[in-house]
């Protein structure tokens, strides 16, 4: 029942604090109005979520154990939930007016909404990419507007509910394996981090898909203490997750499953005797049969149309240092050039905090190895980092960058987990130290050189502490999503878009930019021709050669 109080708490947190959002009346369009609405943000987050801070303080001092622990439970799912509600709740203020999605009718909500079109005029699935979001934008189109020509309206609604179900998503599946604390630890700065409103449905799948993976290795390791119907129940539950994940956002399998398959074969009880070696090949079994039923739609296309769908698109972090794994940049570069990012560290190239990182990275790996989510993202970051480099080796022979930039997201989620699974490793082992050598010998086995309430205060205390940076963090995340102008090239833009598209009776958003906006367009998807040659974005013409190896097929500047 605790668990369930969670997820309520928790998924009640992020829709809660968007809708409540919707109240917010200021201007989009410009900074000032802009501002005022960030700064709601943060007065809603604050009057919802100090007192919860409150209270969690409070019976960490007065209140029993049990108590205590329900409320710690409870206020670390809600404040998951409104970490990612903030970024909903900003999307909600710079959409106000307009009921087109983030991007409007360009770059991959275009594509996305073409794809939705094919599904409600019966065209099905649409070449290899993961059907399941496309297909839950015509369903909502079809249900909550009038179908085809609505799709636009379906990918606005759903980019703000999926948006705030983020953090929630994220803080769940970590609770498979973790405490509430450790499991807020990891969840907030992932959720935080990682979010891309404009395709929300996208990194959640990563994020929720390595302490899955965690979670089905754990259960590989306990197979021989369970029954066979036990084993096949689980095995189904797992593999149904992994199938529908599939679907969803199928790009994290391919960098999670070289480490993932090494990793299987080292834990699998090859030696334990035949009934062991069973009940794990059973259990096994049951995972990979519901997952390929669930998946087998999309598993089909690949193996069709694979090979006839290379990406050949190239944008900054293209052209970046491939070892550079610590940040992020998109095609909406705004004034930032290929030879001017990243911006190198004090330490070769290295920023404080990745060193900071990489000492938690190490004490992971050093202290928690016995940890199968240790092994589990220590796996994972290996195989992507391997696939990074070799699809980027391969880059200019064959044309084609294969997405592997995008690894650097995985990669930075497994430093992450490592890092927060280290500082746990070395929690407890300085607790347990700390009882063995300090106690004094006439004490009762029951007398702590730590009292057990003062690590119930200083947890209350890191729970503030990461409720305070999810809010800054989501504000961060926020204020990129915010409108700008076209020229400036920057992830307002997409925003922007969103307020330069006419409304369906022909008129323009409340708050749009431009007397003449956009009409209303209608589009079934196609696949695109392969030339066979890489895209350079975010590159003049003139600088082509010299970064793209031939001439630029066009005289401006290139745009998505």
């Amino acid at each position: 029942m605790q668990i369930l109080a969670e997820v309520v708490v928790s998924v009640v947190a992020a829709l809660g604090y968007t809708l409540l959002s919707r109240h917010i009346g200021v201007n989009p369009m410009n900074r000032i109005g802009q501002v005022s609405g960030l700064a709601k943000l943060q007065l809603y987050a604050a009057v919802l979520g100090l007192p919860l801070l409150g209270l969690l303080l409070h019976t960490a001092h007065r209140g029993s154990v049990r108590r205590h622990e329900l409320v710690k439970r409870l206020v670390c799912a809600a404040l998951a939930g409104l970490a990612t509600g903030i970024v909903a709740g900003g999307v909600v203020v710079a959409l106000r007016g307009t009921p087109h999605p983030l991007g409007g009718q360009e770059g991959d909500p275009s594509v996305l909404v073409e794809m939705a079109n094919s599904f409600l005029s019966g065209e099905g699935m649409s070449g290899i990419y993961p059907p399941a979001f496309p297909a839950l934008m015509a369903l909502w189109a079809k249900v909550r507007y009038d179908g085809l020509g609505t799709a636009g309206f379906a990918l606005h609604d759903l980019q703000i509910i999926c948006s705030a179900l983020v953090g929630p998503m994220a803080y769940l599946s970590w609770r498979l394996l973790l405490r509430p604390f450790w499991a807020l630890l990891i969840a907030v700065p992932a959720a935080v981090l990682f979010l891309d409103p404009v395709r929300p449905y996208s990194h959640v799948v990563m994020i929720v898909l390595l302490p899955l993976l965690g979670y089905c290795f754990r259960e590989l390791r306990r197979s021989a203490g369970r029954t066979p119907k036990s084993l096949v129940l689980r095995g189904v539950a797992v593999g149904t997750a992994f199938g529908v994940l599939f679907l969803w956002y199928s790009g994290w399998f391919v960098w999670a499953a070289p480490g993932a398959a090494v990793l299987f074969l080292f834990l699998f009880p090859w030696r334990a005797g035949a009934p062991a070696v069973k009940r794990a090949a059973l259990f096994v079994g049951s995972v990979l049969v519901t997952a390929g039923i669930i998946g087998a739609p999309l598993l089909y296309q690949m193996a069709r149309l694979g090979s006839q769908t290379p990406d050949r698109y190239a944008y900054l972090g293209v052209y970046a240092d491939p070892a550079y794994v610590l940040g992020w940049i998109s095609d909406r570069t705004g004034y930032i050039k290929y030879n001017q990012w990243p911006v190198s560290g004090e330490m070769a190239g290295q920023t404080g905090f990745a060193l900071l990182l990489l000492l938690g990275v190490g004490l992971g790996v050093g202290l928690g190895l016995r940890n199968i989510m240790v092994r589990t993202a220590a796996a994972v970051l290996a195989g992507a980092w391997l696939a990074r480099f070799w699809f980027a080796s391969h880059m200019e022979h064959d044309k084609a960058v294969q997405l592997f930039p995008r690894t650097t997201w995985i990669i930075m989620y497994s430093l992450l987990i490592l890092a927060v699974l280290g500082v746990m490793a070395a929690v407890q082992r300085g607790s347990g130290w700390t009882e063995r050598t300090l106690r004094p010998a006439s004490a009762s086995p029951s007398a702590r050189v730590v009292p057990r309430r003062t690590i119930r205060q200083l947890s209350a205390g890191m729970v503030c502490a990461v409720a305070l940076f999810a809010t800054m963090g989501a504000s961060w995340s926020v204020n990129r999503y915010m409108p700008t102008h076209e020229d400036t090239d920057l992830m307002g833009l997409d925003a922007w878009r969103a307020h330069n598209i006419k409304l369906p009776n022909g008129k323009c958003p409340r708050f749009a930019p431009t007397k003449d906006c956009e009409d209303l367009q209608v589009k079934l998807w196609k696949q695109f021709k392969d030339d066979g040659e890489i895209w350079c974005a975010n590159i003049v013409a003139k600088d082509w050669p010299a970064i793209c190896g031939r001439k630029a097929p066009f005289k401006d500047k290139s745009v998505e």
